[in-house]
């Protein structure tokens, strides 16, 4: 006797084609192709859930840029001197007080000149 696991086939292929609600034509109606549908759409879900991380990033690194040089210091410069200055501030939080709190961000750059300052010190005097 030919076994076909019918209940267990017919949920797969129906959470299947739920899953697929909203898609066009064919695609949400049909087993076949909204498996493929869906096998496609969640790569491309994966991939730019990594592209969102990189775009964003991006995006905070200019604008913390910007808000530096009206400071008078570069991005890398910034960012040297807040290492140097042992201040953890991710670049999310630098990019928001950049925008939003100019008053806070030029308290960061202060700290970061006077970190670059203590370094400089130090490396002229290993030199020296």
């Amino acid at each position: 006797m030919r076994v076909t696991n019918a209940p267990a086939s017919r949920k797969r292929r129906r959470r299947t084609v739920r899953a697929a609600k909203g898609f066009r034509f064919r695609r949400s109606k049909l087993y076949r192709y909204a498996a493929d549908a869906l096998d496609h759409g969640r790569q491309y879900a994966y991939r730019d859930r990594k592209n969102k991380k990189r775009t964003f990033r991006a995006l905070w690194q200019i604008r913390i840029n910007a808000a530096a040089r009206r400071a008078g210091l570069t991005y890398s410069r910034l960012i040297e001197g807040l290492k140097a200055a042992g201040v953890e501030v991710n670049r999310k939080i630098l990019a928001h007080l950049a925008a939003t709190n100019p008053a806070a961000f030029d308290q960061i750059v202060d700290t970061a000149r006077k970190a670059l300052a203590v370094k400089a010190t130090e490396t002229d005097r290993g030199s020296a």
